[in-house]
């Protein structure tokens, strides 16, 4: 591990232009598929993700994707500082930001409603991803469509068959890509900019007042008041911004008042209580491709419900 605290030292201390040099680390949280830990001088905390080196590609994107969101001025997400390969790890070096599981929920509504006013000219990215440890292809589009049909749900069904989950589920997965326009009836979504994987989990509030003093910058965001919501961990694209919507319900849901607070800023079509269904597809078919078990027949009654609304 130590060669591996210098080399990540030495990145910190290029990128941000003032010297670093690791004096403690403490293994944390990360999520479900890479290490991660803070790392710090006595002065300085910076949050460090790791991966096989082989895997550099997926924080590259995800180092991408913060820049895109903080490009929008809407939700705080944390800065991304460098990113590399050290001893042979590859390795994601974040500001380090203390949360809390509680905060202004109003807030994190009215600025994913205002990061979702970002748009494009078409779906998808400027490059691929990752939603979790599946490659995420974002190809553009200029049809939501056939984007959601060949990127996403296609996508997943073909993954599913290569994982020897046939039957019922690519039988019906067959019949509802065919018939993805039925959900679209008085719907036309524009290209927003979407967090792309915003479940629970991605996202937390501001604990304190000391921000951003790993910022490569060196400066103080203090105008980020103590519980302002941050979002992290990405998986960004340009979409309907009712999947962002219908990811937040997936597991568990938001508070509530997140809920009225973006429906008050931008209110939803009708029809989103079905087609949040078909958002969530995605997701739980991912679930099945990376985790198997329960997943895969969450997916197949998924499937069935969303064929039912079309008889």
């Amino acid at each position: 591990m130590s060669a591996l605290l210098t080399e990540i030292s030495a990145a910190i201390s290029r990128a941000s232009g003032s010297p670093f040099s690791a004096a403690h680390s403490r293994t944390v949280h990360g999520g479900d598929i890479s290490q991660a830990f803070k790392l710090g001088d006595g002065s300085r905390t910076f949050f460090i993700k790791l991966q096989p080196a082989a895997r550099i590609a997926l924080f590259e994107t995800e180092a991408a994707g913060l820049a895109q969101l903080d490009a929008a001025q809407a939700l705080r997400v944390p800065q991304a500082v460098c990113h590399g390969i050290a001893a042979g790890q590859a390795y994601l070096v974040l500001e380090y930001l203390p949360l809390a599981a509680q905060g202004d929920a109003v807030l994190l509504g009215r600025q994913l409603a205002q990061q979702h006013r970002v748009t494009a000219p078409q779906f998808g990215w400027i490059r691929d991803n990752w939603i979790g440890a599946t490659p995420q292809p974002n190809g553009w589009r200029d049809d939501w469509i056939d984007f959601w049909r060949e990127h996403r749900l296609g996508y997943q069904l073909r993954l599913a068959a290569e994982n020897g989950y046939g039957g019922a589920l690519q039988a019906d997965g067959e019949i509802l890509l065919a018939h993805l326009d039925a959900f679209f009836d008085g719907h036309t979504p524009v290209p927003s900019l979407l967090h792309g994987d915003l479940w629970g989990g991605n996202h937390g509030f501001l604990a304190d007042g000391a921000y951003d003093l790993s910022c490569p910058s060196g400066h103080r965001k203090s105008e980020s008041p103590c519980g302002a919501p941050v979002v992290f961990d990405p998986a960004v694209y340009f979409g309907d911004r009712e999947c962002d919507l219908a990811m937040s319900e997936l597991f568990g849901g938001f508070a509530p008042d997140f809920y009225t607070a973006y429906r008050e800023a931008w209110p939803l079509d009708a029809g989103y209580a079905v087609r949040k269904t078909l958002y969530n597809l995605y997701h739980v078919l991912n679930h099945a491709n990376l985790f198997g078990g329960s997943y895969v027949a969450q997916a197949t009654r998924m499937t069935a419900q969303l064929l039912a609304q079309l008889r």
